[in-house]
Formats: C-alpha cells, sequence, structure tokens
C-alpha cells in the first residue's frame, strides 16, 4: 500500500486541485487555430475564473521544437500529426493524453479585388502568376502539404522559383491580403475568416498528406491536472461548435 500511494504521488508534479487555486495553462497552437481559440479562451476562463489560459500560436513546427527544448508548455495543439508524433517519441506527450481532434483542407487564395483569372492549381505554372506563397514546408504544415500537392500533380518543379515562404499560414493569408503576391495556399479556415481573399481552387484531399490536428497534455506539465480538464473541454461539444463554426471538419 506504502508502495502504491508513492507511485502516485510521484505520477505527475505535485499540485492542488484546479478549483482550489488559481492557476495559469500555457497553450501551443497552430497559429490557424486562432480565432476558434480566441472564442474557447474567453469562454473557458469565464466558466473557470481560477483558470488563466495563455495561447502561444505559430508554425507547428517551430512550437514543436520549443518543446522539444524544453519550453513550459502545458498543452500543444498541432496542424501536423509528424511534429506532434515526435513529441510522442521523445516522450512529451503520453499515447493516452492526446487525440486527434479536427480536419482541415488546402486551397488556393488570390486577392478578392484583383483581376487574376486563375481557376485550377495548375494555373499556377502560366505566366497569369509570377509569385505563389506558401509557408516554409519544413516548419509549417501548410506548407507541407502545399508542397506535396504540388509535387504530386507535377508542378512543384515549374514553379519553385514563383514561390516566397512565409514562417506560418497567417503570414502566407496576409501576403495574398496585402497584395504583394498573386496566390497563396492556405487552409480553408483561414481563408474564410478573411474578407480581403477569394477561393479559385482545393486541392484534392488525394494529392497530400490528411491535414490532421492532433492534441494533447505535456507530461511533464507544472498543471498537469488543469491541462488535463482543458484537454477534456477542447473535445466537448460546445468547444466543437465552435471550431466547425470556423470551418473545421469534425475528426
Amino acid at each position: 500500500m506504502l508502495f502504491l500511494l508513492i507511485t502516485a504521488a510521484c505520477s505527475h508534479p505535485a499540485e492542488e486541485s484546479p478549483a482550489d487555486q488559481d492557476v495559469e495553462i500555457t497553450i501551443s497552437a497552430a497559429a490557424s487555430l486562432k480565432e476558434a481559440m480566441d472564442v474557447i479562451q474567453q469562454s473557458y476562463m469565464k466558466e473557470h475564473p481560477h483558470v488563466k489560459l495563455r495561447v502561444n500560436y505559430g508554425g507547428s513546427g517551430s512550437l514543436q521544437q520549443q518543446i522539444s527544448n524544453g519550453a513550459p508548455v502545458d498543452l500543444f495543439f498541432s496542424a501536423a500529426e509528424d511534429k506532434y508524433n515526435r513529441l510522442v517519441e521523445e516522450g512529451k506527450i503520453a499515447e493516452e493524453d492526446g487525440i486527434d481532434l479536427l480536419k482541415n483542407e488546402l486551397v488556393l487564395v488570390v486577392p478578392k479585388e484583383g483581376e487574376i483569372a486563375i481557376q485550377q492549381l495548375e494555373d499556377l505554372a502560366t505566366d497569369k502568376i509570377q509569385q505563389l506563397t506558401i509557408g516554409t514546408p519544413e516548419s509549417v504544415p501548410a506548407g507541407k502539404y502545399a508542397r506535396e500537392s504540388l509535387e504530386t500533380i507535377g508542378l512543384w518543379g515549374e514553379i519553385e522559383a514563383k514561390i516566397v515562404y512565409a514562417k506560418d499560414v497567417r503570414q502566407v493569408l496576409s501576403y495574398v491580403e496585402t497584395g504583394n503576391v498573386e496566390a497563396g495556399l492556405v487552409y480553408k479556415t483561414d481563408a474564410m475568416i478573411s474578407d480581403k481573399v477569394k477561393i479559385v481552387a482545393t486541392a484534392s484531399s488525394n494529392t497530400h498528406s490528411p491535414i490532421v490536428y492532433p492534441v494533447g497534455v505535456i507530461k511533464d506539465s507544472k498543471h498537469y491536472e488543469a491541462a488535463k480538464q482543458f484537454y477534456r473541454y477542447l473535445q466537448s461539444e460546445a468547444a466543437l461548435k465552435v471550431f466547425e463554426d470556423y470551418g473545421f471538419i469534425m475528426e
């Protein structure tokens, strides 16, 4: 019995019940989740006044590297399975503390007020487009999916010289919104929140890896129980409704 008590006490860092103290949970989340997560963040903190949620948005690859290097994060919400799985392999997230929660689509966007006459990804290889922006494939999942899709349909070699790389999918969107480039590949959810771009084509799902959003609790979180409680909330009907409203597809 003594052994069991000691084992239970050592399984996670000691902390009081989240209902008994004020806690701050740090969440690293893919940039494409921002609008939906902002709504969920405010709703959750209103319902749980003892909990403060601090959300750090960015490219999933950069966020994963920060966590791998010891950044004090309690929960990781990724836009790519490979970045998330790397943390599982490193022992940063236990398999039972994570779930594939959402899906997304990849779309080609152009400035809404522009006169660029393209209707499909194949048009990117024509002289109608001088510059295309995507996320840096090594660190931005949307960029990785974009490269996969362009390679699958045989365009990558033809248009690589036209590509302007961005640090995350929101920077891709911004480049198109401001007219700095003529087109960009972003998630459908990003295109939906902008009134300055229009979708002209959707990349076929069989041209790229599945766009899946896994979320999990960091094993060594100083506020493990509070983070686990918010992790469960993300799977609730209320939270999923918010994600759906912003264009995400339920896994």
